[in-house]
């Protein structure tokens, strides 16, 4: 029990220093070329200027916020009016 216990202790600390000794991926800073797209002024709002995926975002939250809407209004009438039992 004692040996396989000093066992997994060695192996995490191999695991360990080969992970943290790994080479680290350098990458390029892209937030000055952010900072420039955001801060532009040219009439699109902020939370369009990310592109095509930023106004796909927009336009799926704006159908599920209006189609929600609708639903819970014609929940609510059906709710107001119930059937007349014969």
């Amino acid at each position: 029990m004692l040996r396989n216990l000093l066992a997994l202790c060695q192996i995490t600390q191999i695991t360990q220093r080969t992970i943290s000794t790994a080479s680290r991926r350098h990458f390029e800073n892209k937030v000055v070329e952010k900072q420039k797209l955001f801060q532009e002024d040219n009439g699109i709002p902020v939370h369009l200027k990310g592109g095509v995926a930023d106004a796909l975002l927009y336009s799926t939250t704006m159908v599920l916020t209006v189609g929600g809407t609708a639903y819970a209004i014609y929940q609510l009438a059906m709710a107001s009016f119930p059937k007349k039992q014969d």
